[in-house]
């Protein structure tokens, strides 16, 4: 069974930075990609950032490009999303999620083609 677990997420000002990271047991991430998604109230659900495990390649949407990087650490099984230059409109829920087969990162932030999905962590970005 796959078990993904989000945690980092908090309050933050308005140009300030955190850290998610992505903890996954039951996978492994050199056999597939992970990817950050996120969700405001009352909009749908858009791809932050995904990475493949076996060349980690990246994708990053327009929205966070410049300001967010993905990184992974497959030793640990754990995918990381630093956040810089925070703003509001960032806040959200923040999901991370697998994807065994195709695992294209694009497609994968695009599509919204995902495995498994966790349990989200909360980001705020207000002053």
């Amino acid at each position: 069974q796959v078990q993904v677990a989000e945690s980092g997420g908090g309050v933050v000002q308005p140009g300030g930075s955190l850290r998610l990271s992505c903890a996954v047991s039951g996978f492994t991430l050199e056999n597939g990609a992970i990817g950050w998604f996120r969700q405001a109230p009352g909009k749908e659900r858009e791809g932050v950032s995904c990475i493949s495990g076996s060349d980690r390649v990246t994708y990053i949407a327009d929205s966070a490009k410049g300001r967010f990087t993905i990184s992974s650490d497959n030793a640990k099984n754990t995918v990381y999303l630093q956040m810089n230059s925070l703003k509001p409109e960032d806040t959200a829920v923040y999901y991370c999620a697998t994807r065994e087969l195709n695992p294209d990162p694009r497609s994968m932030c695009i599509t919204r083609w995902v495995d498994y999905w966790g349990q989200g962590t909360q980001v705020t970005v207000s002053s």
